[in-house]
């Protein structure tokens, strides 16, 4: 891991894909290549299955609590990268939270949403859990211990149903006739939230390109981390984001609203 990023740090490396632990690769990912200007702290990115396309979410794990400034950072890092990713002038930006009235959610969660308001994002206001799969908010900001959730709870849901389903076919002579007459439907079914489609995460706000697989995948996972770095590196997501950063799109905190 340490030599992957050396090499990325020097220059002999466009991207780094890391399978390993995801504590010591942030960690050290922030003392190699560095935090970028106005970035606290680095937060990890990853697209979820949704009805009709995907949606971005960060944090998924890199911090577990996240105060209001931080959160604002990760808003802008995140809807910098749906721009320069997607192509979306201005995505629409959400934040995770128990409701959607203004007087819902932790003190911390309440300031962001002020911080938010007060930005020139595209911010829409609170979502809730449901959005994550039904709604249609483009990136949601969250902190790292309801984004990991959130996400590992996306992916063992979609290996339960996809077990179900097969173990329901198989059940007897009839059903495993009826897998046949449903097999496009259950290969389209199983293509549209195959986790491992999702696998690679973004780690946003450092002097190079980051992406981290989960550990225990296979090489049809691993090859999508991999696609995912090489897209981030060619379309030079760090360079955009430190662009934004520089200029009017810089974090605000609580001070500059006061």
């Amino acid at each position: 891991m340490r030599v992957a990023l050396n090499l990325l740090g020097s220059g002999d490396a466009d991207a780094c894909v890391s399978a390993g632990n995801t504590g010591a690769l942030v960690a050290t990912a922030r003392f190699v290549l560095k935090t970028l200007s106005n970035i606290d702290r680095p937060a990890i990115i990853s697209t979820l299955p949704r009805t009709r396309g995907h949606v971005h979410m960060l944090d998924l794990g890199a911090n577990i609590d996240s105060p209001a400034e931080i959160l604002m950072q990760f808003a802008v890092m995140g809807e910098s990268m749906v721009r320069t990713i997607e192509g979306i002038q201005r995505p629409s930006v959400g934040l995770l939270n128990v409701g959607s009235e203004e007087i819902k959610g932790s003190e911390v969660i309440k300031s962001a949403n002020q911080l938010l308001k007060s930005s020139t994002l595209n911010y829409v206001g609170y979502v809730e859990g449901d959005d994550i799969f039904n709604g249609s908010v483009q990136l949601i900001v969250t902190d790292g211990f309801a984004g990991n959730v959130a996400l590992k709870t996306s992916e063992g849901l979609a290996q339960m149903l996809t077990e179900v389903i097969r173990e329901e076919f198989e059940r007897n002579l009839l059903t495993q006739l009826s897998a046949l007459i449903a097999a496009p439907v259950l290969r389209s079914f199983k293509n549209r939230f195959d986790h491992r489609t999702y696998n690679g995460a973004v780690l946003l706000g450092l002097n190079g390109t980051v992406v981290k697989s989960h550990g225990n995948v296979d090489g049809v996972a691993f090859s999508h981390a991999i696609d995912t770095a090489r897209l981030a590196a060619r379309k030079d997501l760090v360079g955009h984001i430190r662009h934004d950063l520089e200029a009017s799109r810089a974090p605000l905190t609580q001070a500059d609203l006061s």
